[in-house]
């Protein structure tokens, strides 16, 4: 029942997250997610607690100017207001990193977030050095979760990861994926490397990753962090000029990004899905597919049957 609640009623709450601005920052963290009512889910490795709406980075922090970086100062901020925790970003993506860790050190972030980056290298000593890199660039103590980026060089990179988790300089391991075309390898690595977190791309016009990489997920008990919840955006091109049906009200959704959110974290594999965005309305948008009633099993599938002709 903690998820039944209206978008008035989800509103209000979440305007009741300034009550707790004077208490201790990891304190106003929880205490945001809680106000907020964003649904939490368990890292199935340790129990920990995340809410399943995430923040992602390729390309919309990839910025160099002040200009540039005034609206995501902004989408961070109001990220973690809104009850937000799990970042995720890469040294492939260009400026984030090093962005992330700017607007962190400035608006004192750091014990809020839970930072999530990436290895993207050949070699053993070139993956040590990128990640010495990162997090430099981050500005943080130590990573909360490194991943081998789209599975380069994997089998190396996992090694170096878990010698690093042991010695406490990252909290969990992790693979990442965005094309179906890499499930076949990406399934290999789960069952020979058994990492924290699997990364993989899933939405409601892309959804290869139920058949096997989800419930093998479940089975061997990892988060899944789903990126390009929107299938690249073009999707939401096309439907945007199109009215969201009625009955999406019945699950507290109320515009299209929240329909394709609301679908993929309906599934119980799901930890978090990370969506990329640099407007802070589209931000606050997104948060509130976390925030509310869940579509079931059956109305996932009279959603599916809306993007037939886009899967």
């Amino acid at each position: 029942m903690r998820n039944r609640i209206s978008r008035r009623r989800a509103a209000r709450l979440i305007g009741t997250v300034a009550a707790g601005a004077f208490l201790p920052i990891g304190t106003r963290q929880a205490y945001a997610a809680a106000a907020s009512g964003i649904l939490m889910r368990s890292i199935p490795s340790t129990g920990e607690k995340v809410p399943v709406i995430g923040l992602g980075s390729a390309t919309t922090f990839d910025v160099r100017s002040s200009a540039q970086l005034r609206p995501l100062e902004d989408v961070l901020s109001l990220f973690v207001k809104h009850g937000g925790k799990l970042i995720d970003t890469s040294p492939m993506y260009g400026q984030a990193e090093g962005n992330i860790g700017e607007l962190a050190t400035k608006l004192r972030l750091h014990d809020s977030l839970f930072l999530a980056t990436k290895v993207w290298t050949n070699g053993r000593q070139e993956g040590l050095a990128e990640m010495d890199r990162s997090i430099s660039r981050l500005q943080a103590r130590k990573i909360d979760l490194m991943q081998v980026h789209n599975l380069v060089d994997v089998d190396t990179q996992m090694g170096s990861l878990r010698d690093w988790k042991g010695k406490g300089k990252i909290r969990y391991t992790g693979i990442t994926h965005s094309e179906s075309r890499g499930f076949g390898e990406v399934e290999r690595v789960m069952r020979s490397q058994k990492p924290d977190f699997v990364q993989i791309n899933y939405s409601l016009v892309d959804r290869g990753a139920a058949a096997r990489i989800l419930p093998l997920a479940q089975e061997l008990r990892m988060g899944v962090i789903i990126n390009r919840p929107f299938g690249g955006g073009g999707v939401l091109k096309v439907i945007s000029s199109k009215p969201l049906p009625s009955w999406a009200a019945e699950f507290d959704c109320h515009s299209w990004p929240q329909f394709l959110l609301k679908w993929i974290i309906a599934h119980p594999a799901v930890t978090c899905v990370i969506p990329a965005t640099n407007n802070p309305q589209h931000l606050e948008d997104n948060m509130m597919a976390g925030v509310g009633r869940l579509p079931d099993a059956k109305t996932r599938q009279r959603m599916a049957s809306l993007f037939t002709g886009f899967a």
